[in-house]
């Protein structure tokens, strides 16, 4: 097997991994304290994750002054804080279904498109094939079969939060050519926690004065938030951004393996066709070693 493949084959199941830390943030919600609302978790999420990010770079010694151009430090920094505000009020608009479809779904097409503009990555029609088949999938698993409810506003805010983490994506991967990983995550991380800071004078947090409520924000910010990052960050370093954000389609996945498991929920018949579907496309990504996108300018 040649290096190329290699790296591409590990840069796939980096991502993976980190779609599964991911997947634990719904478990881990349903455990949470009453008065633990989304917007007041996504804020403690990343200020928990940015914080532990930042010590991490430091300590490691990764974190540099110089050498961080402002655009796309800027979208890595705001792409995260946006897709917190962005998903978490599509969710209260258009419900959770629909929130979770189109913010999810949309992300690998948005991606693909920023990365054949701004990073010369041309998808393939297997990258093409494998995304439809994820897509499709993950919405038969998240609304399992059931009606969507439909707000313009809710999927306008649904597709802010896809751009949004599509935007973090590009750029991410524009800045891993002069950064180590360690370092994009930290300042992206604290700089979005940074920005999101005045929420936490606005929501109730009288749930963290609880034991649960800490082991909460804990997992929320240390297994969900910082591991996930690391991980994902050391993966899309070695595959296509639009590559990574399909493979990120895992998360849902996990979310309900652990909803049957802990939750005790159960998947109607059209959702286990979509979990059939979602397996199928991420497959297509990593079972063949071709690599699913190719790059214009040699990227």
């Amino acid at each position: 097997m040649s290096q190329p493949r290699t790296s591409s084959t590990r840069g796939a199941w980096l991502v993976l991994a980190a779609a599964a830390c991911w997947g634990t943030t719904g478990t881990a919600q349903a455990f949470a304290p009453a008065g633990a609302t989304p917007l007041a978790v996504g804020a403690v999420r990343l200020a928990v994750g940015g914080t532990a990010l930042l010590a991490l770079a430091l300590g490691r010694r990764r974190l540099h002054r110089g050498g961080w151009r402002f655009w796309p430090t800027a979208f890595t920094v705001v792409g995260i804080a946006l897709y917190q505000i962005c998903f978490f009020a599509a969710v209260r608009a258009t419900g959770v279904a629909a929130g979770t479809v189109v913010a999810i779904g949309s992300a690998p097409i948005l991606a693909g498109l920023i990365g054949l503009v701004f990073l010369g990555e041309r998808p393939t029609p297997r990258w093409m094939v494998a995304t439809a088949f994820a897509i499709a999938g993950c919405t038969l698993l998240v609304t399992g079969g059931g009606a969507l409810t439909i707000n313009p506003v809710g999927i306008l805010l649904a597709l802010g939060a896809g751009g949004s983490y599509a935007a973090y994506s590009a750029a991410s991967k524009d800045l891993l050519r002069d950064h180590h990983p360690d370092a994009v995550n930290a300042v992206a991380f604290f700089g979005g926690a940074l920005l999101l800071a005045p929420l936490l004078f606005l929501v109730d947090l009288s749930w963290l004065a609880t034991p649960r409520g800490v082991v909460v924000a804990l997992e929320l910010g240390l297994i969900a938030t910082a591991l996930a990052y690391v991980l994902y960050l050391r993966g899309l370093n070695l595959i296509p951004t639009a590559t990574a954000v399909t493979l990120a389609l895992m998360e849902p996945l996990v979310a309900a393996t652990l909803g049957i498991v802990v939750l005790g929920e159960r998947l109607t018949p059209v959702a286990w066709v979509g979990v059939a579907m979602l397996l199928a496309g991420l497959a297509i990504l990593t079972v063949r070693g071709r690599a699913p996108v190719e790059s214009v300018s040699g990227v």
